[in-house]
Formats: structure tokens, C-alpha cells, sequence
């Protein structure tokens, strides 16, 4: 018999919260994978399963221009990047997926630049 840990208990909780939000609603949903080098968001549509717009600061572009992936600087430049190319494939409305990270520091301002360059959220 083997225990569950608070780490599986929390990737359970966030998986269930997505999974009703994404029963309600129809919008592409934009979410953020945090490392502690890295940041990573992508556009997904449900329905299809069809991942619509990516970008990371591992892009090569991007992380020629970034002094340092892993600040807020970072996180504000793949925000704006993801919706540049979201607003290219066709999405202006998404649903933010925050994960199981608080809206608070690099997530924030990720969020907050994309919709400065036209995501809506």
C-alpha cells in the first residue's frame, strides 16, 4: 500500500480544477509551466487536442535578446511572444491555466504582458 504525497495530492487537485473549467468552457487555454530556469506557455484547444501557439525562453530567438532566463524581464517577453503568435493562429480570448503556481512573480507578469499585446482573459 503506498501513500500518496502532497506533491501527487496537489497535481490531482489543479488536473480536476482544469478538467471542470474546461467542461464549461469552449475558449483555448494558455498555460504556464514554471522551472527554475525556465518559462514556458502554450495556447492548447480541448476540444481538438492541438496545441495553437508556443513559446519558451529556450526559443532561440528570444533567449538571444533575454540577459537572464529565469526574471520577470524573461517571463514578460515569452508573454508577449505566446500572444503574437496566439493572435496569428487566430485566438484574441483565452482561459488562463495557471497551474498549480500562484498568480504572483514571474506567472504574473507573463500573464499581464499577454494581455498588453491583445490576449484577452
Amino acid at each position: 500500500m503506498s501513500k500518496t504525497t502532497a506533491k501527487q495530492r496537489r497535481q490531482w487537485r489543479v488536473r480536476k480544477v482544469v478538467k471542470k473549467a474546461t467542461e464549461k468552457n469552449t475558449r483555448p487555454r494558455l498555460t504556464v509551466h514554471r522551472s527554475t530556469h525556465h518559462i514556458y506557455a502554450q495556447v492548447i484547444n480541448d476540444v481538438t487536442g492541438v496545441t495553437l501557439a508556443a513559446a519558451s525562453t529556450v526559443d532561440a530567438d528570444l533567449r538571444k535578446k533575454l540577459k537572464s532566463t529565469h526574471n520577470k524581464d524573461a517571463a514578460q517577453a515569452v508573454g508577449k511572444l505566446v500572444a503574437e503568435r496566439a493572435k496569428k493562429a487566430g485566438v484574441e480570448k483565452v482561459a488562463f491555466d495557471r497551474g498549480s503556481y500562484m498568480y504572483h512573480g514571474r506567472v504574473k507578469a507573463l500573464a499581464e504582458a499577454a494581455r498588453e499585446a491583445g490576449l484577452s482573459f
